[in-house]
């Protein structure tokens, strides 16, 4: 089969990443130029002021990103680009961007769904795994348990019916002082803590999760007693949180006659997390998860996933446009 060398281009939200891949799993780079500093003096994200940072930054990573895979324009056959799921003004500057590209360098482009980029970042870090899965995704803006059946075909079969996960752990961290972004901060925090603080559990039939309830409890008990042990706090919070996301996945899994788990998106390079997901390796579970750069948003799961895309024979023109609330599929 002949190689097929894509570019990717991410910019869905803070992070403008460009990579260089082959085959949808050998990179050969992955630029990553992250704004939480900025960000962070705001205690999340402004979507105007990473717009404006995407359009700072896009030309020089994507030069960085050729100069590290020692490749030119000429080398690439082939260009992939988010346009969604993300914030619209984000994504307008991946997309644009591409779509320049694509025209001036005469390649095809890939319009490339951001939730099946962090699944596709599994198949970077393995290269043994291949559909049929299950797939946690758990990240700032999604939690989604997807049965992949095949590159680029999914099914939902459970997803949060409030708060993605990973907006909780925002939220716990920005209450109790830890700041932004909250999911790295509670993963160190909770080290030194013990799982010894009771917190009411949200009980929904079927596959669908919520994570408003505990989040709210955890801001009222920090609210009645601002003393209370933070450490504590936040390895309670990551036990019942861990425990959701392990019921349900078992749960989909037996019912789909599943015994491959991977896991995917921001949330999944929490320490505590992936060790109690590699406990079911145990019951006769596999258990994947990226590497941890390839948790967060970057280019090389894009270029992976429009890979597959564009080998399946999907292309998309220069009417592509930024689709801030696709969804996967």
């Amino acid at each position: 089969m002949k190689e097929i060398i894509t570019l990717g281009i991410e910019s869905s939200c803070d992070e403008t990443s460009v990579a260089v891949v082959k085959n949808g799993r050998e990179v050969l780079s992955n630029i990553i130029n992250s704004q939480i500093k900025i960000h962070e003096n705001f205690g999340g994200v402004v979507p105007e002021i990473a717009s404006r940072k995407h359009i700072e930054a896009i030309s020089d990573v994507t030069n960085k990103a050729l100069l590290a895979a020692n490749i030119t324009f000429d080398n690439i056959d082939h260009i992939a680009c988010t346009y969604g799921p993300g914030l619209v003004g984000a994504l307008l500057v991946g997309v644009s961007y591409a779509k320049g590209l694509s025209f001036a360098l005469n390649k095809p482009l890939t319009g490339t769904n951001h939730i099946e980029g962090h699944v596709a970042a599994n198949y970077i870090s393995h290269p043994d795994l291949k559909p049929p899965f299950l797939c946690v995704i758990i990240s700032g803006g999604h939690t989604h348990l997807v049965y992949v059946k095949d590159y680029g075909k999914f099914e939902i079969l459970g997803r949060t019916r409030d708060d993605a996960i990973g907006e909780a752990f925002d939220k716990v961290a920005r209450v109790i002082g830890l700041g932004y972004p909250g999911g790295p901060k509670i993963d160190k925090l909770a080290k030194e803590g013990m799982a010894n603080i009771e917190l009411p559990k949200t009980h929904i039939d079927g596959l669908d999760f919520s994570f408003s309830g505990v989040k709210t409890a955890i801001i009222n008990l920090h609210h009645k007693n601002p003393d209370i042990n933070k450490a504590d706090l936040c390895a309670s919070f990551e036990k019942y949180v861990t425990e959701i996301l392990i019921e349900k996945s078992i749960k989909a899994a037996k019912e789909h006659n599943i015994k491959t788990i991977a896991l995917a998106g921001g949330v999944s390079a929490n320490s505590y997390i992936r060790k109690e997901f590699l406990n079911l390796e145990k019951s006769g579970f596999s258990i994947y998860y990226p590497d941890p750069i390839l948790c967060t948003d970057n280019a090389a799961m894009i270029a992976s996933a429009g890979y597959y895309r564009f080998i399946s024979g999907v292309c998309s023109d220069l009417t592509l446009n930024a689709v801030p609330n696709l969804k996967i599929g």
